[in-house]
């Protein structure tokens, strides 16, 4: 039986390979480990070789690489605020945010550029979620469709017959 890696944090995933170690210390075969630990037998070879090769300080958690974020948590708090005054407040002819508008004020309020497309990362990383707009027609009269419902609904509206 295969496992897939599980979303948890460095140090819990560096427990895991420690107690593999240990497994393997005490002795028990490879695919035994792998079960015990929920990991590919492979995952718990490639441990064990590290172990071989550097000693226990092999199997540490390192350090994330990769380039860092553009963008502070300060100044994505700052963004979600001029957010939620809403598109009109930052010139836009209505009030829906899109990709490339949101890109436009991260770009003049912080001076960072960032292509629509990656603006949406952001955006998911603040919990913010995809809205579709309710689409309305700009004639819709609320007072007549609400005299409606009162007036005329109730007389089109099924209702039960006597000894149903």
């Amino acid at each position: 039986m295969y496992y897939m890696r599980p979303n948890i944090g460095k140090e819990a995933l560096e427990a895991r390979r420690r107690k593999a170690a240990l497994l393997l210390k005490q002795g028990l075969g490879v695919r035994e480990v792998a079960r015990q630990v929920r990991a590919s037998p492979s995952s718990v070879k490639r441990w064990k070789d590290m172990v071989a090769e550097g000693g226990k300080d092999a199997l540490a958690a390192r350090p994330n690489t990769g380039r860092p974020p553009r963008m502070n948590p300060g100044q994505k708090g700052k963004l979600l605020k001029l957010l939620l005054k809403g598109a009109v407040a930052h010139g836009y002819p209505g009030d829906l945010w899109t990709l490339p508008r949101v890109s436009q004020v991260i770009e003049a309020k912080f001076g960072i550029q960032y292509h629509p497309a990656h603006v949406w990362k952001i955006l998911r990383g603040c919990s913010w979620s995809c809205q579709k707009p309710e689409r309305r027609a700009r004639e819709r009269d609320e007072v007549a469709i609400e005299q409606w419902r009162k007036q005329r609904w109730p007389d089109i509206k099924k209702r039960p017959t006597a000894g149903s």
